[in-house]
């Protein structure tokens, strides 16, 4: 039996299901949006249930939407006839998923749901059930078979329904406007919340740890400042103290091999002219990906008039554990 290959095939069957959901994007989709947006500016929160696999869908869901800025409840289909429908408001925007449509208990909400006066999302694989005919929107994720030999166990369609969930929170993240800072506001924990919360002003090195020269300095003498600051780099300052060049470690050894004789020479020879730069007062997020795209390993932190102010090593960033 060969179980790769069967295993692409549950692949490609859940990429053709998913090709026909993206298809099926339209309308529905940006009324949908429309009404969270409504329903966020008005301090309302979004309610979000499903039962079996829709519902860990819906816990997701719920997860991805808290943590994007957008408040809101995961209620359990079952406590909510027995107390839980207090967490409920007049006005609140509840999202509803079930493939079937006709699962019995969220149909028994939908009642007490509509007495609150709540706008209903329906999220489900068929529009012509009981779910679809009372929402106020219905989001369709019917697939044509599971990716299930048998087409029995839920695959596709817990796919498709998950995707389609992801598109809503990132595109109702994106309609609002959500950035960076915000995210950080929400994630001050881990690896993650360090990234996001800490500024270049807090990594880069300054004071005696950063090397500063002029172009005039000799290789003999910026080298002398590196070591002193314990530093990979120099930084060549113009008389203005604005930024000049940088001449690193490596841009000596790569000199030193083509002439032994470059001590006395002025780092203006070797140094690199307008090196990539980035401002304090920027995000370490925006430092990770400035190192990988440009392959460097120091970058210059420069202050709003362009004067240099520090420098960030890599290594520094393994130290202060924000990769």
């Amino acid at each position: 039996m060969n179980y790769p290959e069967k295993a692409r095939r549950v692949i490609d069957l859940e990429i053709e299901e998913l090709q026909r959901l993206r298809e099926r994007i339209g309308d529905p989709f940006s009324q949908t949006i429309q009404r969270i947006m409504e329903t966020l500016n008005e301090r309302r929160k979004l309610v979000v249930c499903g039962v079996g696999k829709s519902g860990n869908i819906g816990r997701k869901l719920a997860a991805t939407l808290n943590s994007t800025g957008a408040t809101t409840v995961l209620l359990n289909a079952q406590d909510a006839l027995h107390g839980d429908l207090g967490m409920i408001d007049e006005g609140d925007l509840a999202i509803l998923l079930s493939y079937s449509g006709e699962t019995s208990e969220l149909l028994n909400l939908l009642p007490h749901l509509r007495r609150q006066s709540l706008t209903l999302i329906a999220i489900t694989g068929n529009a012509e059930s009981t779910l679809a005919r009372n929402a106020d929107l219905t989001l369709d994720v019917n697939v044509s078979r599971e990716a299930c030999p048998l087409n029995l166990a839920p695959t596709s369609s817990t796919t498709t329904m998950l995707v389609l969930c992801d598109a809503l929170a990132m595109v109702l993240l994106e309609a609002r406007g959500f950035q960076q800072e915000d995210f950080a506001k929400l994630h001050p924990g881990g690896s993650l919340g360090r990234v996001l919360l800490t500024k270049v002003s807090d990594l880069m090195r300054s004071g005696d740890a950063l090397a500063l020269i002029t172009p005039e300095t000799t290789v003999r003498d910026a080298l002398q400042a590196m070591t002193r600051a314990r530093a990979g780099a120099a930084i060549a300052t113009n008389p203005d103290g604005t930024l000049a060049g940088v001449f690193t470690h490596g841009d000596f050894v790569r000199a030193f091999q083509k002439d032994a004789a470059i001590a006395d020479r002025p780092v203006s020879d070797y140094m690199t002219r307008k090196p990539i730069h980035i401002s304090a007062h920027k995000l370490a997020a925006e430092v990770l990906a400035t190192l990988e795209h440009a392959r460097i390993d120091d970058l210059v932190v420069v202050d709003d008039e362009g004067k240099p102010v520090g420098l960030v090593d890599t290594q520094d960033l393994t130290r202060l554990r924000v990769v």
